[in-house]
């Protein structure tokens, strides 16, 4: 197990913690707790973050900062796409400011990733459509069968067809924190994603 430290997500003075961070999935494991019970938990590298804007309601409309990080790619670091959190305190940041984490073992978190894609998969796969009959002429054994209607006289607008499956963006919700330090926290569950992959944490 970890230290158990607890981080804080602080501006710059000290006030006003803010409970989000980016993190990078590395792997699945499972730890044991005091008693004994195995729990399942996936590692999330801590990812280091700088603010690089600062959106506020009288200019943009709405109160929000964006982060700015690095991932781990090989023996180097590559640049991130910004991510924006959305919060009401956006004006007590500071552009090139280092953030830290506010969060503790045992709080609950959603945890906003991009699920593994699939390619392209016909219905059976993608929608969990029935197989048509093998047997006795049965000639619609994958397809989907007919996608039109007498009215309207058109396809409608989400019919469920064949086509691309996964890389969605997802949110898994009240996932507890078993564990933290300095540098990883360990999440119960399952989190979506490929290893290697970014991750958005907030907590409730």
């Amino acid at each position: 197990m970890l230290s158990g430290k607890v981080l804080k997500y602080l501006p710059s003075d000290g006030e006003n913690p803010m409970k989000f961070m980016l993190g990078q999935k590395v792997n699945m494991t499972r730890v044991f707790d005091a008693e004994g019970k195995n729990i399942a938990v996936t590692v999330v590298k801590i990812l280091p973050s700088t603010v690089s804007a600062i959106k506020t309601a009288e200019k943009d409309g709405y109160s929000a900062i964006q982060i700015k990080s690095v991932k781990e790619k090989g023996k180097k670091e590559i640049d991130l796409k910004i991510t924006e959190f959305r919060i009401e305190n956006a004006g007590e940041y500071k552009v090139g400011q280092n953030l830290e984490v506010d969060l503790a073992a045992g709080e609950s978190v959603a945890v906003q990733g991009v699920t593994k894609g699939k390619g392209f998969a016909g219905t059976i796969k993608r929608h969990n459509f029935k197989r048509g009959p093998e047997s006795h002429g049965g000639n619609n054994v994958r397809e989907p069968g007919s996608i039109g209607a007498q009215q309207p006289q058109r396809v409608t607008l989400g019919r469920r067809m064949a086509g691309h499956m996964g890389a969605t963006v997802i949110t898994v919700q009240n996932l507890k924190v078993v564990d933290i330090d300095n540098e990883t926290i360990l999440i119960s569950g399952a989190i979506p994603g490929n290893n290697g992959a970014i991750l958005r944490i907030y907590s409730k």
